[in-house]
């Protein structure tokens, strides 16, 4: 299940992330014709912490696994944006950082980047991957590379991200992380092989992708990493590289332009069709689904759906990220407005004043996005070239080059 994060924005952001009930309120979130809409405020000036946003954050976490993501739209290629779904760990940086889908500003090619504690490298084999390598060292504090810069990959496509991704109908990303390695594949809206969203998702067929990080101990420098979307404005990326072509066509400052421009960013938003998680030779879920309701008059009903009996060595896992209408009373520690301070970063496993679970079903019409049911997983040796994948799943799925300048990580410093 998935959370609302309301605190401080740890990289320095103009935004105020909002809770679920400002958020459907606001119209930052809600669900269309099976899709998860995320939003951004679009209409009103900003004022204090920043622009009213959504943080979204998985209260499972994860420790390797498989992510397909497939959206019809993202929040980039706009001036003062900064999206990014992503992965990160607790006590960040040493339980890693895996950014699938991150950019700002004008940005035109998807950037993916590992973030991680010191002895961490990559290798720069070209035949194992259809990306540019930026960057090689993942050490947060790597001599050589501006702070937090991490190793990264800049997508050889400009369909892979912004204003090229969303003319394009949008795209299927995959993530799959294994003790050898983490690869990111990226495919345009119509391209994506059959299996990826089919029946049986096997990896080893789906050709180069754009980033294979590999060399490096992926056991011991990634573990628990949480899922996370998000759309922050300016701070410690975005407004650093405010100078280029965006000072150029607003002038000012970054947050200026972020302030009083709200009709720029009313295409600043996520626009889901289904996001599966498949884990190797685990055990079942213990996490509830988030199921979100359509418009309804009725009254949203907590529950916790029994998890589904996976086949042996598997896993069943179901995320659904969507919006109920209304939403659920807050805890009793979580006012209904946003917190004037953000506490110390929460536990992934820990409920925590600035997060509010999502966890409600409203029947009769209970609209979701498509989610994965139950899955089993093969055997075989990860990596790149390999035989076979450990997430060669046997049952129900549906699942500008830019120069990294001063590009911090997301995680809890």
């Amino acid at each position: 299940m998935f959370g609302f994060s309301t605190g401080d924005d740890p990289t320095s952001g103009y935004v105020n992330y909002v809770d679920q009930g400002n958020a459907q309120a606001g119209g930052l979130i809600n669900t269309n014709n099976g899709q998860v809409y995320i939003g951004v405020d679009y209409t009103n000036q900003a004022t204090g912490r920043g622009r009213n946003s959504v943080r979204l954050e998985s209260h499972k976490v994860y420790t390797r696994a498989l992510v397909v993501l497939d959206l019809a739209h993202m929040p980039g290629g706009i001036c003062g944006t900064w999206p990014a779904f992503w992965m990160v760990g607790p006590h960040w940086p040493s339980g890693g950082e895996i950014d699938i889908i991150e950019g700002v500003n004008d940005q035109s090619n998807n950037a993916m980047t590992l973030h991680t504690t010191a002895s961490c490298s990559v290798t720069s084999d070209v035949s194992l991957f259809s990306g540019s390598l930026t960057t090689g060292n993942c050490d947060v504090n790597a001599q050589g590379q501006f702070a937090n810069q991490g190793c990264g990959f800049s997508a050889s496509t400009s369909a892979s991200y912004g204003t090229g991704f969303n003319s394009n109908g949008g795209g299927v990303y995959a993530m799959e992380w294994t003790s050898t390695g983490i690869s990111i594949w990226f495919w345009p809206r119509g391209t994506a092989p059959g299996d990826v969203s089919g029946s049986a998702p096997d990896p080893t067929g789906w050709g180069k992708p754009q980033s294979h990080f590999a060399g490096c101990d992926f056991d011991q420098h990634f573990s628990n990493n949480q899922i996370v979307f998000d759309t922050t404005f300016c701070g410690a990326w975005a407004g650093s590289a405010w100078g280029g072509s965006c000072a150029a066509a607003h002038g000012g400052s970054c947050n200026a332009f972020v302030q009083n421009n709200p009709g720029a960013f009313k295409d600043a938003y996520w626009l889901v069709n289904s996001l599966k998680v498949y884990q190797e030779n685990g055990s079942p879920a213990s996490a509830p689904a988030v199921k979100m309701a359509a418009a309804s008059s009725a009254a949203p009903v907590v529950s916790t759906p029994a998890a589904v009996a996976p086949a042996p060595s598997s896993t069943a896992v179901e995320i659904v990220a969507a919006v109920a209408s209304p939403p659920p009373p807050p805890p009793p520690s979580q006012p209904s407005t946003a917190p004037a301070a953000a506490p110390a970063p929460p536990s992934p496993t820990t409920d925590s004043p600035v997060m509010q679970t999502v966890t409600v079903t409203a029947p009769p019409a209970v609209v979701t996005v498509p989610a994965l049911d139950s899955t089993s997983f093969g055997t075989g040796s990860p990596g790149i070239p390999r035989q076979s994948s450990p997430f060669a799943v046997k049952r129900s799925v549906r699942a500008r080059h830019i120069h990294q300048h001063m590009r911090p990580g997301k995680g809890h410093a």
